[in-house]
């Protein structure tokens, strides 16, 4: 009986009009059915007015799944809470979509909503730009994933670390419906991936409200006061890290919290009359500042944490002649000046890898835990430092693409990145990274490795050196000599292949012209 209205259901879908949307949400609405074992699926088709098909579930009864059943959304890798499907609720609320914090990024975990771009109330259109959240890389826009109204906002703007799966807001069909989610309160409860670890719960994020008007603190004095060891001083965890920095005896200040326990705030004016016996004195040198961690920069310490502890890293060195590089830069930008493009030394650089690893293909591979994957194209990904943080936008198909467009490419991909506008697809990949830090005097260094990428290479500066010339009549000459070093994982690198790649890279920049064979 099912499988006569499924293909019922697909033959008025090659006969309308549909949209994609509609057509894929009634797809997915059958699947989970299909998948589940339903035991019931009773469903009617009305209201064909101008060749449009509504879709109207009336009981959906899985063995499996309840109501927030989930499916997995082929594109994705990470279950995908069942949203799009009406609700509805069985304490009187109309039918409803709930709208879930998503996964913008593979690494994200959390999120800040930086603004909402939609009040309560407004019409919703399929594309309309929803929300900005900050992921742990950059700041996008959320579209809306629903055609309706915007009927109840629960996690206001400016909320930082909101989990994945965290209820956002509520999205009704009709108008008229909006009224009703004017109370409603989220329960608070994120829905996880089933392969997330268990977190400490997040409290939901309180309505901001006007604090109440407090006089200014007066001074107090501070006297410290024996204790017995059986007594137990009240006071928050806060506060006695406040008092141990200060060097102040918390056992001689008033409380104003329940049953006199000492707060922070009962610390703002206190004065230490003498410093505590077993305390260290405090100089005033010894003041610090705590700042926040953003997403961004957690992601970074948790990457490179993981780099250092799983990969075996070794390291390979060489010295470049740049000479010859340099001068071509030069006649180069002469002749593109009319065309308002000017290289860098990093554009050849760039170049120059992408072609080593088009000779040595081992280093353009990445470790998979149970097999090595070589890629046939080279996306080289350009270190960029942000105020946020260091991000790694990429180049793709770098080793096919000439030295203007490569110029062209970074340079935009710099300016979207300091902005906080690349998108997920711009930064995420790469089979080979560079990071440069010559233009800060920066001679040589080791760079840590990108996962699951194999290499970096470490870009210093060129400075002048001595080296021996034997057409000269000192026998010796001035060169600008650059170091790089590569970094290699050595389950996936051997040394004389990274070797290898060296030689070929150095051979690329002293002999630019081999870059056009």
């Amino acid at each position: 009986m099912l499988l006569n209205q499924i293909n019922y259901f697909i033959f008025y879908w090659h006969r309308m009009n549909l949209s994609r949307r509609r057509m894929l949400r009634i797809k997915g609405a059958i699947s989970v059915c299909v998948r589940n074992g339903c035991k019931q699926f009773d469903s009617k088709l009305h209201n064909l007015k101008k060749q449009r098909l509504i879709f109207s579930v009336h009981r959906l009864t899985c063995l499996c799944y309840s109501s927030n059943a989930i499916i997995h959304c082929p594109s994705k890798r990470t279950p995908y809470v069942l949203s799009t499907i009406r609700k509805y609720s069985s304490d009187g609320l109309p039918p409803h979509h709930r709208v879930p914090l998503p996964a913008l990024s593979p690494t994200m975990e959390m999120g800040t909503i930086v603004s909402w771009e939609k009040k309560e109330g407004d019409k919703l259109n399929e594309g309309d730009l929803l929300a900005e959240i900050e992921t742990d890389k950059a700041t996008m826009g959320f579209e809306t994933p629903e055609e309706g109204y915007l009927a109840k906002v629960l996690v206001p703007a400016g909320t930082k670390d909101v989990p994945l799966g965290k209820l956002l807001c509520i999205i009704v069909s009709n108008e008229e419906d909006i009224a009703a989610f004017k109370d409603f309160v989220d329960s608070g409860e994120a829905i996880k991936p089933a392969a997330a670890k268990p977190a400490s719960t997040t409290p939901a994020a309180p309505t901001p409200s006007a604090p109440p008007t407090a006089s200014p603190p007066q001074p107090i004095s501070v006297s410290p006061s024996p204790a017995s060891g059986a007594s137990r001083i009240f006071a928050s965890p806060l506060a006695k890290t406040l008092a141990k920095d200060k060097g102040l005896d918390i056992s001689g200040i008033k409380g104003s919290g329940p049953g006199g326990r000492v707060r922070a705030q009962d610390l703002e004016g206190a004065v230490p009359s003498a410093t505590p016996a077993g305390m260290p004195a405090v100089s005033p040198s010894a003041q610090y500042i705590d700042i926040p961690m953003t997403s961004m920069r957690q992601v970074i310490a948790r990457r490179l944490l993981q780099s250092k502890q799983t990969i075996p890293h070794y390291y390979l060195s060489v010295d470049v002649q740049m000479d010859r590089i340099l001068r071509l830069r030069g006649e180069l930008n002469n002749m593109l000046s009319k065309e308002g493009v000017k290289l860098s030394v990093n554009d050849f650089i760039v170049k120059a890898a992408a072609l080593a690893c088009k000779k040595v293909p081992e280093v353009n591979s990445s470790w998979q835990d149970t097999f090595i994957r070589q890629y046939n194209s080279v996306d080289v990904s350009v270190a960029v430092s942000t105020d946020a943080g260091l991000i790694t936008p990429i180049v793709f198909r770098a080793d096919s693409k000439g030295l203007s467009t490569i110029s062209s490419d970074t340079k935009t991909l710099a300016t979207k990145a300091r902005e906080g506008k690349l998108r997920p697809e711009e930064f995420q990949g790469g089979t080979f990274t560079i990071s440069n830090l010559g233009m800060f005097g920066i001679k040589n260094f080791s760079a840590v490795i990108n996962p699951p990428q194999s290499c970096i290479l470490a870009v210093g500066n060129s400075e002048n050196t001595l080296i021996p010339d034997e057409t000269s009549e000192k026998g010796f000459r001035a060169a600008k000599m650059m170091s790089v070093t590569l970094s290699c994982d050595h389950r996936v690198v051997d040394g004389a292949v990274g070797a290898q790649w060296l030689a070929h890279f150095k051979k690329l920049l002293e002999q630019p012209e081999l870059m056009l064979l």
